[in-house]
């Protein structure tokens, strides 16, 4: 298993010489990311929680680590983080069987 503090603490070190390299890359990505805590329609909790489920089906190891370490810091609990990956599971699963179906459409058309 990763150290995922280990690996938060490097990434946010690439992530800050990319910034160098790019400083209007980094700086519309913090943009994006803020643009929900702007607004505040949904809590920070909530958006952490979408952010980890998203991770998921995106499988993206850096989300996690990040949004795990501030889904906790806004309160998250296991049993919540657990039921938001849970989401994330089935959307997967539904998203299989979506394509599922275009895969039989395809073959349909081989008829």
């Amino acid at each position: 298993m990763l150290d995922w503090n280990a690996y938060r603490r490097e990434l946010k070190g690439r992530i800050g010489e990319l910034g160098k390299l790019s400083p209007d890359t980094l700086k519309g990505y913090l943009t994006l990311s803020g643009a929900g805590a702007q607004t505040a329609h949904l809590d920070g909790k909530t958006r952490e929680l979408i952010a980890l489920a998203v991770a998921v089906t995106t499988r993206c190891d850096g989300c996690i680590t990040t949004h795990v370490d501030a889904a906790l810091k806004q309160g998250a609990s296991r049993e919540e983080i657990a039921e938001a990956l849970g989401v994330a599971v089935a959307l997967n699963a539904g998203a299989a069987m979506v394509y599922s179906a275009r895969v039989l459409d395809a073959v349909a058309t081989h008829d």
